[in-house]
């Protein structure tokens, strides 16, 4: 396995990359080697409802390194990057172990090395309207012809969840994400205090083991999982966003094969690799890059 080395002690490290790159046998790697708590930089894998189809640490490698923010999240609660980036500096301040943050969600990146504007939590009566909107036909044309020139320009807008957010924080402030972002504090882990690494993974490298490890997660228990997710599904709720989920909920409930179910998430987590690549290739230019098809 590729290895990382020559880490200074007690420095933390983070480790970005793409969805099936070996990002958490790196880290488990490293942890067990150097010691260290590996921190959860995953947008869905703090959802409890969801192990196996989002690729969470089982409990045996949870068993063989402290792990952090995996699976302690309610499947319906939103959870946002500010609150990850609190839950970090809480667990930065009373732990003494080196911290390995690992994930693919480079928004979580940039809070945590950028510094991230503290944006008061969007009322519930807003989230329910976007909730509304982001489900309809024209929902995501509509929040986007809400934003202002500048936050069109920071965000994803092929991202639904992205345009949301700042839909929302339009809405429940009436200052845009830009202006936001324009305040924003210093870093909690400022890049030239860490270790930072990004696995570069080119797409005839990945594109197999994306394909072989749907099929591991199938073999399991991922179905069984869709199974006890089915009675209180809602593809509006923040865990549905899970690769994989809206597709075995769809086979569950009689409307595709489960050949065409695994055809389909696996394009899902295809596409949804590519926009990592997209950000980690535009964002992530300071960090050290790993090449990891050699």
């Amino acid at each position: 396995m590729l290895q990382i080395t020559k880490i200074p002690p007690q420095q933390p490290v983070l480790i970005a990359g793409p969805t099936a790159s070996g990002k958490s046998g790196l880290a488990l790697d490293l942890a067990e080697r150097d010691g260290g708590l590996i921190i959860n930089a995953d947008a869905l894998q703090v959802y409890a409802n969801w192990r196996v189809l989002t690729a969470r640490p089982s409990e045996e490698e949870e068993a063989r390194a402290p792990h952090a923010l995996y699976g302690h999240v309610d499947g319906q609660q939103p959870y946002s990057v500010g609150e990850w980036l609190r839950e970090v500096k809480s667990l930065l301040e009373k732990s003494a172990l080196r911290p390995i943050i690992i994930g693919g969600t480079g928004l979580y990146f940039r809070a945590l090395t950028e510094g991230l504007a503290d944006i008061p939590p969007t009322p519930a009566e807003v989230r329910a309207e976007a909730d509304a909107l982001a489900v309809s036909d024209t929902g995501l044309a509509e929040m986007l012809s809400a934003l202002d020139a500048a936050t069109l320009a920071r965000i994803d807008q092929q991202n639904p969840m992205r345009v949301q957010r700042a839909f929302e924080v339009w809405c429940a402030t009436g200052r845009s994400l830009a202006d936001w972002h324009a305040s924003t504090p210093p870093p909690l882990l400022p890049l030239s205090q860490t270790s930072a690494y990004v696995l570069n993974a080119p797409r005839g490298w990945l594109t197999p083991r994306i394909e072989s490890r749907f099929d591991i997660m199938l073999e399991s228990g991922a179905l069984e999982e869709a199974k006890r997710n089915l009675a209180a599904w809602s593809p509006t709720a923040p865990s549905s966003k899970a690769i994989g989920a809206p597709e075995l909920i769809a086979h569950l409930k009689g409307e595709i094969t489960l050949k065409e179910a695994r055809a389909r998430a696996i394009i899902a987590s295809r596409q949804y690799a590519k926009r990592q690549r997209t950000w980690f290739k535009a964002r992530m230019k300071g960090w050290n890059q790993v090449n990891m098809d050699i």
